[in-house]
């Protein structure tokens, strides 16, 4: 069964209750709402007044669900993850943390890639020019030491939005894609986390300051189908470049949203997690690639 990504915005007492997660009205005590906390995997709390009772947050935790809070300008600023999520949790992180510097170049070669040509299917679909990408995806080296992921994303964001430049405190639509992106960072660090995985340790981030490196590394491939519907919101309500909660809703459907992986149609969140598993049977030698999918 696909998991859920709950979204709450209002003033909310939030409580465990028969492994239900309660959603409780604070002034009138009425109940609101009520989610098994087996279907969640997403949770993002998203206004100052709610409050979560610690038996709930266990009960998230224990069924490895992404409890993603947001700050004051209602951008997600933080993720809780459980400490472990599999079952022989420590020798995979062993395996992780022990692989070689050529496997780890070779991945980052490989993630560059898809990303690329990710890329140049999305500008394909929306009939834009899109023929140079595929020649820099060509050109990506061991460890993408030509830096052929920022040439190829010159190219792309001067195609995909006219008179843009990609800032992460730039004008509109670098809001949406902000958002987006932290949606989708927290379901591949879920993901990560459920494969035995530490989305800490990276194959190519290695910020001292960033706890999610693998994290921002294997979300890399999937960024294109946050600029997708990002791309189709701004199509559809030319006059809507804020964060209002109908554009949240929307963007927070990337979690459901179709991909084809080893030619299947699939959801991105399952999709993500045949990618994270094929990643620890690359550090263990068992696969050569790591699967990614792609975009339909």
């Amino acid at each position: 069964m696909l998991k859920r990504t709950i979204y709450i915005g209002n003033p909310a007492y939030l409580k465990l209750k028969n492994r239900q997660l309660k959603i409780i009205a604070p002034e009138s005590g009425e109940e609101k709402g009520s989610i098994p906390v087996e279907d969640i995997a997403v949770l993002m709390l998203d206004n100052y007044q709610i409050t979560i009772s610690h038996q709930l947050i266990v009960a998230l935790q224990g069924n490895n669900v992404a409890v993603v809070s947001c700050d004051a300008h209602h951008l997600p600023f933080a993720l809780m993850l459980p400490m472990s999520g599999h079952v022989v949790h420590s020798e995979r992180i062993k395996h992780q943390i022990n692989i070689s510097e050529p496997l780890r170049k070779q991945l980052w070669k490989q993630t560059v890639e898809a990303k690329i040509s990710q890329q140049m299917l999305l500008l394909k679909k929306l009939k834009k020019p899109h023929e140079p990408l595929g020649i820099y995806a060509n050109q990506v080296k061991s460890g993408d030491s030509t830096n052929m992921e920022g040439i190829a994303a010159q190219y792309y964001w001067k195609q995909l939005f006219e008179n843009f430049s990609r800032e992460r405190e730039g004008a509109s639509p670098n809001n949406l894609l902000n958002f987006g992106y932290a949606v989708l960072r927290s379901i591949v660090a879920r993901a990560l986390v459920s494969s035995g995985l530490n989305p800490t340790v990276g194959i190519f981030h290695r910020n001292k300051y960033n706890a999610y490196c693998l994290a921002d590394d294997i979300m890399e491939p999937y960024r294109p189908y946050v600029d997708w519907m990002v791309y189709r919101w701004m199509e559809e309500n030319p006059d809507q470049c804020e964060l209002i909660p109908q554009t949240k809703a929307f963007l927070l459907q990337i979690a459901t949203h179709d991909v084809v992986m080893m030619q299947k149609l699939r959801p991105l969140m399952v999709a993500v997690s045949s990618t994270t598993a094929s990643l620890y049977k690359c550090f263990i030698g068992e696969l050569r690639t790591i699967r990614y999918p792609l975009l339909c």
